[in-house]
């Protein structure tokens, strides 16, 4: 496993000659599933897989529900690549080796990013199997300073102060919600802020009245990593939350969480999820704009 200081443009460079050594894929579109979502990539056409324990210098994976293994294929006649199984800081990874796979799908050629997670509601009206499409998100353990950007920057990949005020595209966002309405499921999609916390464990009732009170609409444990490093190689970014339950925030709610209840939530709606990032790869140009 890499430590964050260890790696440099040449380890990012060394993984990705590796992988265009062993596929003719060339992806324009990676895609990170999260937990129990990894279905998604079983939708892909001709697929090629890698498990991770096989690609040089890529992480482990140490999470149930999350595969292991980086997928490449075809949707919609796009060329795309998809992580069955995303690495958490909580796993003990640092937030470079969190992240490095999304470097090295820019050196493979992507050009948009595209992330789910599984999320606790903070929003009043969401309900669990609701969908969230990502506006933004708070980032908590960055604004703490833990952030992958810190550290020397490397001005191939882009600048030292990069801007993240309109990091989830909005084109990709929009053309989202029109695709959920012509599949009859706008009713269970909304739109929202994500929060990442650093996990492994679910959040106390004041950690949520706190995040509630902040604008949270669903709060999770991954994703604002990627999604930074992403934004910074100049990539698109959309984002999706899978709202797997609520999140408690009364001392009287008797209600607990567990992991195998966000899989089971993952499973019952994969199908929609699927259907909506099929239709998405499929309508968005591949030149940073969209089309309909």
């Amino acid at each position: 496993m890499h430590s964050k200081e260890q790696i440099n443009h040449d380890d990012y460079q060394k993984t990705a000659d590796w992988l265009l050594s062993q596929t003719k894929q060339r992806p324009l579109v990676g895609i990170i599933c999260g937990s129990g979502l990894g279905l998604l990539a079983d939708s892909l056409k001709n697929p090629e897989l890698f498990p991770y324990a096989d690609i040089p210098g890529f992480p482990q994976s140490t999470v149930q529900g999350h595969a292991g293994r980086l997928v490449f294929g075809e949707m919609k006649g796009r060329s795309c690549v998809c992580m069955q199984g995303r690495f958490h800081m909580y796993e003990g990874h640092s937030l470079g080796t969190t992240t490095f796979p999304v470097r090295v799908f820019k050196l493979l050629g992507v050009e948009t990013l595209i992330v789910t997670n599984a999320a606790g509601s903070l929003a009043d009206g969401y309900q669990p199997g609701d969908i969230m499409i990502i506006k933004d998100h708070v980032n908590v353990p960055g604004l703490a300073g833990l952030n992958p950007l810190t550290g020397p920057n490397d001005d191939k990949f882009g600048p030292r102060f990069p801007a993240m005020s309109s990091v989830y595209d909005k084109g990709l966002r929009c053309l989202a919600m029109d695709i959920v309405k012509q599949m009859g499921v706008a009713q269970f999609v909304h739109e929202g802020v994500y929060a990442m916390v650093g996990g492994p464990n679910f959040e106390t009732v004041a950690e949520a009245k706190l995040l509630h009170r902040l604008g949270i609409d669903a709060v999770g444990m991954s994703t604002a990593p990627e999604v930074l490093v992403a934004s910074h190689c100049g990539m698109r970014v959309f984002g999706l939350s899978l709202i797997t339950n609520k999140v408690v925030r009364s001392y009287d709610d008797e209600e607990q969480v567990n992991h195998e209840g966000v899989l089971e939530v993952g499973k019952m709606r994969s199908h929609s999820l699927q259907m909506l990032i099929t239709q998405l790869v499929g309508r968005m140009d591949m030149n940073n704009n969209t089309h309909t």
